[in-house]
Parts: structure tokens; sequence; C-alpha cells
């Protein structure tokens, strides 16, 4: 058993789906309900720390992802603070639009960006490793699709020409960041 240390509903369905055979408890399920503030300087950083507490809080091993997106015209803004971009408790749609006024007036050809994942394992015995994942694409100008969550509907996979709200979640667990992070993770841990 692992905990994962999140409360998106979204990355848990990720996670089960990427990885069907191990049990994987979200923290609340684990007894853990706190928050972990994510003060880091980097991805890696605020996976840790969110991977460090919850498996402190619970006893057991604990992985965490700490994602977001790095869009190239915004000297990778929004970076870590993706989910806090549009303020606190912002809604998906609330982020969508902030991202969309900072790219008005950058052409397609400058609108690259990259989704990053980094998974975090620590275990009671003191075993830390990062997983990092990437995913290339760029900056759609408007949303499409209804599936995934974030900013999903406006990452545009050009060799696919959709989207990642326009990919079904098989499509996209074949390659998005969080799926090539999950399946170093994934590796690593066959190996143990």
């Amino acid at each position: 058993m692992i905990v994962a240390a999140t409360g998106n509903a979204g990355k848990m369905k990720e996670f089960r789906r990427i990885l069907p055979d191990y049990e994987i408890l979200s923290m609340k399920e684990a007894g853990f309900f706190g928050d972990v503030e994510e003060n880091g300087k980097t991805f890696e950083e605020n996976a840790l720390l969110k991977a460090r507490a919850v498996m402190e809080a619970t006893g057991h091993a604990a992985f965490a992802d700490d994602s977001g997106l790095v869009v190239d015209a915004l000297d990778g803004a929004p970076g870590i603070y993706s989910a806090r971009y549009a303020g606190e408790g912002a809604s998906d749609a609330q982020l969508i639009e902030k991202l969309l006024k900072e790219m008005q007036g950058i052409p397609a050809t400058e609108r690259g960006a990259a989704f990053v994942s980094v998974i975090a394992y620590i275990s009671p015995d003191g075993e830390e490793k990062t997983f990092r994942g990437e995913c290339r694409g760029r900056i759609d100008s408007v949303p499409r699709g209804e599936n995934g969550f974030g900013y999903d509907p406006v990452f545009l996979i050009p060799e696919k020409g959709k989207t990642f709200g326009e990919l079904s979640a098989d499509e996209k667990n074949e390659i998005s960041h969080r799926a090539r992070a999950l399946a170093l993770f994934k590796t690593y841990m066959e190996k143990r």
C-alpha cells in the first residue's frame, strides 16, 4: 500500500489508472486531512514536502506529484504556481482565462509550453527518490474539449491535432507528463 499525497480527484484517477497493480490510498483514505504548505522553489522540492508530510503522518510509504504548466513566452510561468495562478481557489475556467489573457498577441509559433510532473517517493525507512516527466506542446488560443482538468483544454499536442481536453483518458495517459513520471516511478518500484 502506498499513500498518494494529493487531494486532487483528477490526479487520483490518473494514479489508479496508470498504476493498477498498486493499492493506492488517497490522503483522506489514509487518515491525513491536513494541508501541506508548498513553499519549495521547484517541482521537486514541493513534491518531496508533500510526500514527506504524508509519510510522517501516516507511517506508510507515500508519493506525491507536483506538476504544472511551463510556458516559454511567459518565462516559465505559471510553473510551480499553476494551481494558484489566478488566485487561491480559482476554478479551471479562471486559470485558463488568466493564461489566455497573458498570451494575447503571442503568435502560434511562439506559444510553446510543457507540462511538467515530478513524482516524489518517500518510504518510512528514509528512502527518497524523484522522477520527472515532461510533455511538450503549445498553448491553443481557445479551450477545446471537456476531458481532463486544469489547463488541459488549451494544451495542444500538435502531432495529434488535439488538446489534452480532447484526448481520451487512455490517449492522454500514453503521452502525458504525469504518465511519463509515473512510468519511471513504476519501473523503479518493480526493481526494488
